[in-house]
């Protein structure tokens, strides 16, 4: 695109909506982990849902982007479904909505209980891996990945 070639760019690094997330409840992306989206825009579904059984056979923590649309709402229930079918129930499942946000707000369920009806575009969800582990500090519900295998 030569008419863009003079265009003065900057680059800066950032903090993904991943890490951000990840931080306001502790570091369930503490270990190992993968960043996936459920966007079929690009890329067919099998290919997603091969991603996401890959992710749940590696027993990686993973960060899911574009969970729901109105152009696919479906999706997130398919996703969903393949976690039930590899995943524990007790897998804790993070979401959070408008990261960075002042209307930015976040929950901490199963596997067992998660429910899609308040997933949308500009929720980031965070599944954790067999070993990710929830503890009280305070008021609040912290989530962490331990990096050290006994």
């Amino acid at each position: 695109m030569e008419r863009f070639a003079q265009l003065p760019i900057e680059i800066h690094p950032g903090v993904t909506a991943a890490l951000a997330a990840a931080a306001l409840v502790g570091a369930p992306l503490g270990h190992d982990f993968a960043v996936l989206s459920l966007s079929d825009r690009l890329k067919p579904w099998e290919t997603i849902a091969q991603r996401v059984q890959a992710c749940c056979t590696a027993d990686l923590a993973f960060a899911v982007y574009n969970p729901k649309s109105r152009a696919r709402p479906h999706q997130i229930d398919t996703f969903i479904e393949l976690l039930r079918r590899a995943r524990s129930p007790e897998t804790l499942i993070i979401k959070v909505r408008a990261v960075g946000c002042e209307q930015e707000q976040y929950s901490v369920s199963t596997l067992a209980d998660f429910t899609s009806d308040d997933v949308d575009m500009r929720t980031v969800l965070i599944v954790g891996s067999s070993r990710t582990r929830r503890v009280a500090v305070g008021d609040r519900q912290r989530v962490y990945t331990p990096r050290r295998y006994d």
